[in-house]
């Protein structure tokens, strides 16, 4: 048996439940978008192409018994995140809704990926050019992610 545990995940074809894609669609449609607390949560972000040739080099070069992180080292705060999307978007700070924080929101997701970067992985998207084919693709794929939404009601 092998495992592996990601870090977040983001790209193309995300349930628009996620911060990543939730932030974009609200902005491509106009929509602000809610920023919790101070925003300092911390999370490494990892483009799904990547976490998914990670996943297949651990099924293919493993070690059974063994765990495996699978994360980017793209560690950025929610506010970092909001800031970049609303550049990519066009919109400025207005778009912005500052909430309570959640009780109980773990302030950073941290892990090391170093047993998957030991099999010969690396990363082939940076979150800079990953997001921002990201976005292209939201704003490129509506008939994709608006009957989602609608039916979710986000």
């Amino acid at each position: 048996m092998l495992v592996t545990r990601c870090s977040n995940n983001f790209g193309p074809y995300q349930f628009p439940e996620k911060l990543i894609p939730l932030f974009t669609t609200n902005l491509l449609d106009g929509h602000k978008v809610p920023l919790y607390g101070d925003g300092g949560n911390v999370r490494d972000w990892i483009h799904v192409h990547d976490h998914n040739t990670a996943a297949e080099l651990v099924l293919r070069k493993g070690n059974v018994g063994e765990i495996y992180n699978i994360g980017a080292g793209n560690e950025v705060t929610n506010k970092e995140i909001t800031y970049r999307l609303l550049e990519l978007t066009g919109r400025d700070e207005s778009f912005i809704t500052p909430v309570a924080d959640r009780l109980g929101h773990d302030r950073r997701y941290s892990i090391t990926h170093d047993k998957v970067t030991a099999l010969g992985w690396k990363t082939e998207h940076n979150l800079v050019d990953g997001l921002a084919e990201t976005v292209e693709w939201y704003r490129n794929n509506r008939a994709w992610w608006e009957p989602l939404k609608a039916r979710a009601a986000f």
